[in-house]
């Protein structure tokens, strides 16, 4: 009987291990340098450690197997705490968190790298574009479902060819999902 559950208990890891994939997450740093030898548009998960939608997102959405696999194959991925306390060298210029308080649980003093971008809720989405300039943040939590229609929004480019709402809508309503939720 033990055996048998044993089994049974190794069978269901498995299958959740063939569900689940890890992002390659990296540094905004590490994605400038790759950006000289390898342009990929750069997708930055922005959250902070008290935010309950940011963890269930990346329980949900960012170990979806569909979405890791696009990610790690057509952006680099950047995981940023927006309250962190550490420096961020952007485009040459040094961002950091002088309103840090060190041992406070909850929220915490906003990065200024977080300002910079426009991110005032979390979760957000920060997508740039191949020379490392932010396209647009998108807030809020996102299914993997959802996330598909921005990354292939961003992904190809096409973006550039929404002028209106309409356009947008038009995209949305053409799109053909691909994602197994």
């Amino acid at each position: 009987m033990v055996l048998i559950r044993f089994f049974i208990l190794t069978l269901i890891s498995s299958f959740n291990l063939v569900l689940s994939q890890d992002v390659n997450w990296i540094t905004i740093e590490k994605a400038q340098e790759l950006q000289k030898t390898n342009p990929k548009n750069i997708i930055m998960d922005v959250y902070t450690d008290w935010c309950g939608p940011c963890k269930l997102m990346d329980k949900n959405t960012f170990q979806n197997s569909d979405v890791a696999n696009f990610l790690n194959e057509n952006f680099y991925a950047v995981k940023f705490n927006a309250e962190g306390n550490y420096s961020v060298n952007y485009k040459g210029k040094l961002y950091d968190n002088p309103g840090f308080k060190k041992g406070t649980s909850g929220r915490n003093s906003s990065h200024n790298f977080t300002r910079y971008l426009g991110v005032y809720g979390y979760p957000t989405i920060v997508f740039f574009d191949v020379n490392t300039n932010p396209i647009t943040p998108i807030t809020g939590y996102l299914t993997p479902s959802q996330i598909e229609i921005y990354l292939n929004l961003f992904r190809d480019k096409k973006y550039l060819e929404i002028k209106s709402q309409e356009d947008f809508k038009k995209f949305i309503s053409e799109f053909k999902p691909k994602f197994k939720s």
